[in-house]
């Protein structure tokens, strides 16, 4: 039993082959995989993809790069999608700091502003945080006790961990711990709970080690997770079925 808590299998890096990974996923020993909209033609996307296919959960939400474009009607059409069957959170969404690729201004205030709708639907959410800590940090604070979600694939130190954790969040590991140059994520790694922990992939980006440089996808996710188990010195089985278990919980998929 094993859980890609987070991929994108609605983005078109996916169109010429989707069933085909979603066979080897299977065939790897993932039971569901959580595809996660940036765009709201991708939520849709996302959510066809759930009710297509059985181990397929739906996340829907506009990324940071993304927020440039929103108005009400995104929110409308947002709400309508979280409304549905399989879909079970609101997410991606969050800030970025690094790209920039939306005005900051306008990314803290839609970062709120889809922070409230998933208060509204009492829904998960799932944050995307790059360079952004204290900014991201200083929104859920003044959210404690009313939200619940993970941060995904974390980049925060060991401070923050502990932080996010009190504010009763979830924290997600993708594929850049097995980096060579990945020692501060170990470090993190090692030390989140059990019972907090989430493993992802992200696909189509950040494969693990013996795939760096390929195309991700949900199959390569068990790479991680024996990489996560090996440095935590815990079986794999072990760690698999509990970050599942805690998947389930949070998003509550079956």
């Amino acid at each position: 039993m094993a859980i890609d808590t987070h991929a994108h299998l609605e983005m078109e890096a996916f169109d010429d082959d989707r069933e085909a990974v979603l066979a080897r996923a299977v065939q790897a020993g993932l039971t569901a995989i959580i595809t996660v909209g940036t765009t709201l033609p991708d939520c849709r996307k996302a959510v066809a993809l759930a009710h297509r296919y059985g181990p397929v959960y739906a996340a829907v939400g506009i990324h940071p790069h993304e927020v440039k474009e929103i108005d009400m009607k995104t929110y409308d059409a947002l709400r309508d999608l979280a409304g549905q069957e399989k879909v079970v959170a609101v997410g991606e969404i969050g800030l970025d700091f690094f790209y920039d690729l939306s005005p900051r201004r306008v990314q803290l205030r839609c970062f709120e502003e889809q922070l409230h709708l998933a208060q509204e639907l009492d829904l998960p959410v799932i944050v995307h945080d790059r360079d952004a800590h204290a900014e991201t940090l200083e929104i859920l604070r003044l959210r404690r006790g009313r939200l619940r979600g993970v941060l995904h694939c974390f980049s925060g130190d060991l401070t923050m961990a502990r932080e996010c954790i009190d504010l009763g969040f979830h924290l997600s590991v993708a594929g850049p711990v097995t980096y060579r140059k990945a020692d501060p994520l170990r470090i993190v790694a090692r030390e989140i709970p059990l019972e907090r922990l989430l493993i992802e992939t992200d696909a189509p980006y950040l494969a693990p080690q013996p795939f760096r440089g390929k195309r991700n996808e949900p199959a390569y996710m068990m790479e991680t997770a024996k990489y996560l188990a090996d440095i935590r010195g815990i079986p794999l089985e072990e760690l698999t079925q509990q970050t599942a278990a805690n998947a389930c919980r949070l998003f509550g998929v079956s």
